[in-house]
């Protein structure tokens, strides 16, 4: 038989089937099969992949005995994971098959957001007070001691989901609950609870990289844009190849000693970072590509194809991360003014500069903006252009060409459990 790479988790076709294309094209090059390990039945992705395996992979105790099924029959050389609830499984398995990984320490560091802040600062990079609690009470006094404004935000998730701002005791309480209910959707060991740490203002960047021996290979730099306090939904990214902080010495030796510090060996990242008076602060850094397209916008930004990246650290070889050109790409997420059913949308079909437009939810889905529900997005348009400034035009302009149908929906239980939007197509950022 072909060697093997096994992958945990495709991820949905709206989000990662260019992502999945290019590493099945670089691996049937080199002979190599993919594995697929996945809890829903093919659809998309029978045409890239040699073998598919469908269990319970948000299970660890069944996506290790699947894996290990496959390790046992299959000659793995390596394994691949860009699902983030997934991310720490999948990472410890990798150590424990011997192929290249993140590493047990790194794919830790990643995963929990309480070991990058104390790892973070034990290395003396810039860093915020924070504590972990569980409790309210644990949560005022951390808040005291730390200072106020704060922010609360679950231990391991993602999508700034269940993130709130506080600036007092009274909206301390508030933010406590909404960030504990986000926690306890996370399948893994770090749910049911918060880290409280102290707001640092400043613009948000995210930097996609791989990591190869240990060595720190920027790829392309995202502007954030996020909704205002006290939460911090995003509405979208944008990447110009040519950003000036992708030259900016201090930000990718920073970058590089969070990674050496956090143990990460092999891999591709997504770092957050804020732009502080005092410097760049590591929000936290995510083991695998970033999500919300971003690699996407990065690949037609850039011509770095972020697959063949992976592909590259997965199988032991230096990645080529050069931009074969250079341009600008955003993505605008499409959000309701207010809780709603979405009854109907339509997208547009052209409009300037527009690559990639997709719904994001069916028909029928409650949207519930925070604090009842995060990731209300309906929909979102991709644009590229010569600078950023078109480019935001590009995105304001496509966005209003979006026509919903919605009704209006009564208030969500206070009381009722922390939901997802019914029928959301994917969230992996």
């Amino acid at each position: 038989m072909n060697p093997a790479i096994l992958v945990i988790g495709s991820g949905l076709k709206v989000y990662r089937e260019y992502l999945v294309a290019p590493i099945a094209a670089r691996a049937k090059a080199a002979g190599i099969d993919l594995v697929l390990i996945n809890n829903l039945k093919p659809t998309w992705q029978r045409q890239y992949f040699d073998e598919i395996i469908v269990a319970n992979v948000f299970d660890s105790e069944v996506m290790a005995t699947a894996a290990r099924e496959v390790v046992a029959r299959r000659n793995v050389v390596g394994l691949m994971c860009w699902d983030e609830p997934l991310v720490l499984d999948a990472g410890l398995l990798a150590a424990e098959f011997g192929v290249p990984g993140l590493s047990a320490a790194g794919v830790r560091g990643c995963r929990d957001k309480e070991r990058t802040r104390a790892v973070l600062t034990a290395a003396g990079l810039h860093q915020p007070g924070f504590e972990l609690t569980t409790t309210v009470e644990q949560a005022r006094a951390a808040a005291e001691r730390i200072g106020y404004p704060v922010v609360i935000k679950p231990r391991a998730m993602g999508a700034s989901i269940g993130v709130v701002f506080a600036t007092n005791e009274a909206e301390l309480d508030e933010a406590f609950h909404v960030a504990l209910a986000a926690s306890e959707v996370d399948p893994g060991p770090y749910r049911a609870s918060a880290i409280v740490e102290r707001y640092a203002p400043g613009p948000e960047i995210s930097v996609d990289g791989a990591v190869y021996k240990g060595e720190y290979l920027p790829m392309f730099l995202a502007r954030k844009h996020s909704s205002d306090h006290p939460y911090f939904e995003e509405v979208g990214h944008v990447v110009d190849a040519n950003d000036p902080l992708l030259d900016d010495e201090n930000l990718m030796q920073h970058l590089a000693k969070a990674h050496q510090a956090l143990g990460i060996e092999n891999g591709i990242t997504h770092a957050e970072v804020r732009l502080t008076d005092r410097g760049p602060l590591i929000i936290e850094i995510n083991g695998r590509l970033g999500g919300d397209l971003i690699p996407f916008l990065g690949r037609t930004a850039t011509g770095i194809e972020p697959g063949e990246v992976l592909f590259d650290v997965t199988t032991g070889q230096r990645p080529d991360v050069t931009p074969a050109f250079r341009r600008v790409a955003g993505i605008r997420f499409g959000i309701p003014e207010q809780d709603c059913l979405l009854k109907s949308i339509t997208l547009p079909e052209e409009a300037p500069g527009l690559v990639a437009t997709s719904p994001m939810c069916e028909p029928g889905t409650t949207l519930r903006l925070p604090p009842g529900g995060y990731l209300a997005r309906h929909s979102f348009v991709v644009c590229e252009a010569e600078d950023t400034q078109t480019c935001d035009e590009r995105l304001t302009a496509a966005a209003a060409l979006v026509e919903l149908e919605t009704e209006p929906v009564g208030p969500p239980d206070p009381d009722g459990p922390f939901a997802m939007p019914a029928g959301l197509l994917d969230v992996d950022e």
